[in-house]
């Protein structure tokens, strides 16, 4: 940058500067409006989708099909051939790289013919394919290049949308300080390697390269934080360094440079921000819960009608040992509030688990609280609880034992009584288990004395609404917090996503249970069908119960029996069966003489506890629902589960339906009915699914289908530019290496007032309001 004077000025622009102070306030309101950037540093991580790179045809290597080229040739030959049965014609042009000829086709675009005669040059990007050994461009992108010089007018440049926005672009780079008088400098545009940036209808590729250029020309060098010794012992390159690289790279070295570096960069900042709520946690007092001698603990051990799994064994010691104060120290000592996640396989008996520690507690003087996503979830557990406990559970009654406490319930649809009664003992210390869903997050909601919060399917739930929960302890003591998940993650996700906590993993089931057996049915053979409605048949003439599910519920205005069109994971449009009309089927047919009843979200809250009361007392049959059974519901004489349209679930959503039967000691079986072609990735899953119940094998099977997309997306705050180099599949070295790092400089400097750059990084990468891409509601 050069001053009026002509003396030379330092770049002076930092990454926390808005785009506004360096674009001015329209370009910048429009990249906050078409792609949420609003700094230097969130627009400088807005990185290239792709790469437009120069073909490399020397000596006798030809490119492989599928392998993007950009070649420079000359015109040899240009025909206009009209399509047969059409009015439509295509150009077809044979071009000269002074290497190899290449076939290049346009349909429907007769006027390409004109703009390129024989002997034009041209330059040329797009996929390789092959026709009887013959190298093909089909609609490619294209820019006519002049005879004489390397410069032109920008807007004079003939070609496709996308290489004449590039062109412009280039000719009027602010960034560039020789570029603005809108001349195009084919030396600079026929650079080896061109960024494609991911655009909008109003914001083009182009116009963010632009943007971005103008921003590197004023950037002033970054302070790079990470230390120079550490970047040498992974061999990685500089911040700025690669900032730089991934938007202006000469070649593939370039790209592959910044990219390592960006990829530690995204998991070291995720890691800091993780290790800081870990380490606020340990700074906090937590209650002291040791072991009671003769207390509830004891005593719901000692009457169990089975013995523990070692798997339980060993979480429940992890468990407990975070509780209370270390060995040897008196009650008073001081112990840090656990933050434990428990994810374990379906039916692994984690609510046993987390039942064991809460009345730990409870014998210590403090009250639990149990957070449920749903109504059902929520009924579901606390008839669970009561079951479990018995005597236990019912201090004040004629049935209450010595030493018992209570479980409450309370959920948004009570009468008011009830819930006043509810929350009337819980303030007065009565109630020692209070289990609800959103309505335990409300203000009038007091305890007399919290000291444990679990919070089940913590997916459904943000941090934010954890912490309220957490904030509601007496004296400034934080309330430990164990968080449960049936759904399998691999090490590498649960580091990431749940990287705030301590893991404890429940793999082994209990002894007893039996395996399910899992089929794919395909719709397309209507005898298979045929013989899944038989063969519920069977099982209910057999005194046993069964559940439909289906992906939809189907009250949506739409006329009964008519499907809705849903698009499939292949995107093709195919009939999905609604739960509505599943239930008219199945009355009107051969099991109509069956009792029947429909469960879904749209159900009155009591509707729903009484249909769910219904089959878990065994006075239905068939259970036709929606994913409203998803998790949590037990009831032993299900052993038989038909998802219809099974291609609509994702593997780990599957694996936690299938978990809802042969919980009994009775064999399972589940039918998964789908409409997918053999070879799609749809039937690849559910073949996965009906192959393996283990389900930590199946959580990597979804993560590979999903990709990482799916899970770091839920990472972000809607704020900040995406994560695009972390993968949680590939990555689990680094995840654990940066995580080591972020640990050691947190444990000497939580608040990284030592560590500024750092602090940087985690506002660049996750946005100004640090965490709130924990917010997974």
């Amino acid at each position: 940058m050069v001053s009026q004077e002509g003396r030379a000025i330092a770049p002076s622009v930092t990454l926390s500067d808005s785009l506004e102070s360096v674009l001015g306030p329209k370009a910048a309101e429009m990249l906050d409006e078409q792609i949420h950037v609003q700094t230097v540093g969130e627009l400088l991580r807005y990185v290239p989708d792709r790469y437009v790179k120069q073909g490399d045809l020397s000596g006798e290597r030809k490119p492989e099909p599928g392998e993007r080229l950009t070649v420079v040739a000359r015109v040899e030959d240009n025909k206009t051939i009209p399509i047969r049965n059409s009015r439509k014609k295509m150009v077809k042009l044979v071009v000269f790289d002074g290497k190899f000829r290449i076939a290049v086709t346009f349909f429907n675009s007769p006027w390409i013919a004109a703009k390129l005669p024989k002997g034009s040059r041209v330059m040329m990007a797009g996929e390789v394919k092959y026709f009887r050994d013959e190298l093909q461009l089909t609609h490619p992108n294209w820019l006519k290049l002049p005879e004489d010089g390397t410069s032109i007018e920008a807007d004079d440049a003939v070609g496709s949308v996308l290489m004449q926005g590039i062109a412009k672009a280039l000719a009027t780079d602010a960034g560039d300080g020789d570029g603005s008088d809108g001349t195009l400098d084919f030396s600079d545009f026929l650079r080896d390697v061109i960024p494609v940036y991911r655009g909008t209808a109003k914001l083009q590729a182009w116009t963010i390269w632009q943007c971005v250029r103008a921003v590197l020309g004023e950037l002033a060098p970054i302070e790079d934080p990470l230390p120079e010794d550490e970047r040498a012992i992974r061999g990685l390159i500089g911040s700025d360094e690669a900032l730089r690289k991934i938007h202006v790279p000469e070649g593939q070295h370039d790209i592959d440079q910044a990219s390592a570096r960006l990829r530690f960069d995204e998991a070291l900042a995720l890691q800091l921000a993780l290790a800081q709520r870990r380490h606020v946690d340990r700074g906090a007092t937590g209650p002291s819960c040791p072991h009671v001698p003769g207390g509830l603990e004891d005593k719901l051990l000692d009457r169990l009608p089975f013995t523990l799994t070692d798997g339980q064994r060993v979480v429940i010691d992890e468990i407990t040992a975070d509780l209370q104060a270390p060995h040897g120290a008196d009650r008073t000592a001081v112990v840090s509030p656990m933050s434990r996640l428990l994810q374990g396989e379906v039916g692994s008996g984690k609510t046993l688990v987390a039942l064991l520690a809460m009345l730990r507690v409870i014998d210590n003087g403090y009250q639990c609280a149990l957070l449920a996503p749903t109504e059902v979830l929520a009924a579901q557990h606390f008839r669970t609880l009561e079951t479990m406990l018995g005597g236990l559970a019912k201090e004040g009654e004629l049935e209450g034992e010595e030493g018992a406490t209570r479980v409450a319930l309370i959920t948004g649809s009570m009468k008011t009584a009830a819930k006043r009664t509810a929350l009337l003992e819980t303030v007065t210390g009565q109630v020692g288990i209070l289990i609800g869903t959103h309505a335990l997050l409300q203000d009038n909601v007091d305890f007399f004395n919290l000291g444990f919060v679990v919070v089940d399917e913590q997916h459904r739930f943000g941090v934010e609404q954890r912490d309220t929960l957490r904030s509601r302890g007496r004296d400034g003591v934080v309330p430990h917090l164990l968080v449960m998940t049936a759904t399998p993650i691999p090490r590498t996700v649960a580091m990431t996503v749940f990287g705030d906590l301590e893991t404890s993993t429940l793999r082994e089931l209990p002894r007893g249970r039996q395996p399910i057996t899992t089929s794919v049915v395909p719709r397309g053979n209507p005898k298979w069908v045929q013989r899944v409605w038989q063969r519920v048949g069977e099982e209910v003439e057999a005194g046993r119960q069964v559940y439909v599910v289906c992906a939809r519920i189907g009250d949506d205005g739409t006329p009964a029996g008519q499907r809705s069109q849903q698009k499939s994971s292949e995107g093709a449009a195919e009939p999905a069966t609604a739960a509505v009309d599943m239930f008219k089927t199945l009355g009107e047919g051969p099991l109509g003489g069956h009792r029947i009843e429909l469960l879904h979200g749209r159900l009155s809250p009591d509707e729903k506890s009484e249909v769910m009361g219904e089959f878990t007392a065994g006075h239905v049959d068939i259970l036709v629902s929606t994913t409203v059974i998803e998790v949590g519901v037990d009831v032993p004489n299900a052993t038989t589960m038909v998802i219809v349209d099974a291609d609509r679930f994702g593997v780990s959503q599957l694996h936690q339906l299938r978990g809802r039967v042969g919980r009994g000691g009775l064999p399972g079986l589940c039918l998964l009915i789908t409409g997918s072609s053999e070879m799609s990735p749809s039937m690849e899953r559910l073949q996965a699914v009906a192959a393996s119940n283990d389900g930590f094998e199946l959580s990597y099977v979804d993560l590979r289908q999903r990709r990482e997309g799916d899970l770091l997306g839920s990472l972000q705050s809607g704020q900040t530019s995406s994560l695009r180099f972390l993968s949680l599949l590939t990555d689990g070295d680094l995840i654990v290496d940066t995580r080591a790092l972020a640990d050691e400089v947190v444990g000497s400097d939580l608040t990284l007032v030592e560590h500024k750059p750092m602090a940087s990084l985690i506002d660049s990468i996750l946005g100004p309001v640090r965490l709130a891409f924990l917010d997974k509601s």
